[in-house]
């Protein structure tokens, strides 16, 4: 093992511009995929995050909407059937809008999300207070507007919504800041839902707070161990609604699944790729040095340690190109505008690292192949 080391590392050190380069080219592969992966990450939680940190076990549909959420609508009556029911410790209804904030010129575009405050669905307040009034002018922003805007607790925000054909601006005075909590790919704000329902965007200039049926209904467990049977109680007891736990909610939301399916397919291709161009990499090599492994074979040197230098030389190189690339991929995040949807998980770059190391040695494994069969006497030229 030793001697394959040493052999390894003196070619690499003979020709470090060229394996260098090289080594560029796998941080490169090493970058496009790592960004690929944290795109569909970031896209991912974008659509998802509000309802996969949502503090109650169940989310609750109009049954005939196929679990869409801007295709839901629940009366409040249901708020009450549902805090009826056999195991419910208690459930808040939920509203969805979309709207903007100026922001130096432009337009911050947000998800206005109406929570009744102390309810399920109202996310905490990590920063100042969280919603205390239901019909206040108190918002909790997300960490994400939070840093667009640079607004603090105690800060006043104008929010731009669509009345009829017209562009209204309502002031509202910032009580506090929670966690990233984005809803259709958009940072988050959270308004009480009687102040929601007045000035939610709507086609017809008119209803207002009278108007208080919401899209869906969180529902929190006094035992969450009894979920499914309560999920089967609720379908059971109250009319016209369809409950179900908040992973299968957000797989639902519109685009999702196709989402994450077209970006892990790109991401396939990525390494599919690489593979290809580190396994023509390292075949270009062998035959660049087919005569040196000739010589050796022909001094008794065992086919093994040539196979050993040979794989050893290829995951050194491989390993330089992710090191090069995963940190190039780090720094170039610190650039980025905190609304980009790129989300680096943890657990989700190690995979990806880890399957760009596994890639090197796999495309490799043809030029260590190849190798292996050449003949010292025709390497040398000295075949009859």
């Amino acid at each position: 093992m030793s001697n394959a080391i040493h052999l390894a590392a003196k070619e690499i050190w003979r020709n470090k511009g060229r394996f260098f380069l090289f080594s560029l080219v796998i941080a490169l592969i090493t970058v496009l995929i790592l960004f690929i992966s944290a795109l569909g990450e970031g896209l991912g939680a974008g659509n998802r995050e509000y309802l996969q940190k949502l503090d109650a076990e169940l989310i609750v549909y109009q049954a005939t909407a196929r679990l869409s959420i801007p295709s839901s609508r629940l009366e409040r009556d249901k708020v009450r059937e549902l805090r009826n029911v056999e195991g419910v410790q208690d459930v808040g209804p939920i509203g969805f809008a979309a709207a903007s904030i100026p922001v130096n010129g432009d337009l911050l575009d947000i998800s206005l999300i109406g929570v009744e405050p102390g309810l399920p669905g109202m996310p905490p307040a990590l920063e100042g207070e969280p919603l205390r009034r239901r019909s206040s002018d108190d918002v909790l922003i997300d960490r994400t507007v939070a840093l667009v805007t640079g607004a603090q607790p105690g800060d006043w925000l104008t929010f731009r919504s669509i009345q009829g054909s017209e562009e209204e601006f309502y002031r509202l005075q910032v009580v506090g800041i929670t966690d990233s909590r984005k809803y259709s790919i958009r940072p988050s704000v959270f308004v009480p839902y009687v102040t929601w329902a007045r000035i939610r965007p709507r086609a017809l200039v008119g209803g207002g707070e009278d108007d208080l049926s919401s899209h869906i209904i969180a529902v929190k467990l006094k035992d969450p161990s009894q979920i499914e049977a309560v999920r089967r109680l609720i379908e059971a007891k109250v009319d016209d609604v369809q409950a179900v736990d908040r992973r299968t909610a957000y797989e639902n939301t519109p685009g999702y699944s196709e989402q994450q399916t077209t970006l892990q397919t790109q991401n396939g291709f990525a390494l599919l790729i690489g593979l290809l161009v580190i396994g023509g990499f390292f075949q270009i090599q062998t035959l660049q040095k087919v005569a040196q492994i000739g010589m050796l074979k022909a001094i008794g040197t065992p086919e093994t340690l040539i196979a050993g230098a040979l794989l050893i030389q290829i995951i050194l190189i491989n390993l330089a190109g992710v090191t090069i690339g995963g940190a190039a991929s780090l720094g170039l995040t610190l650039f980025f505008p905190p609304n980009i949807p790129i989300l680096f998980e943890p657990r989700s770059a190690m995979l990806a690292v880890g399957s760009i190391l596994v890639m090197g040695p796999l495309g490799g494994l043809a030029s260590i192949r190849y190798s292996l069969g050449i003949e010292p006497l025709t390497a040398l030229g000295l075949s009859s």
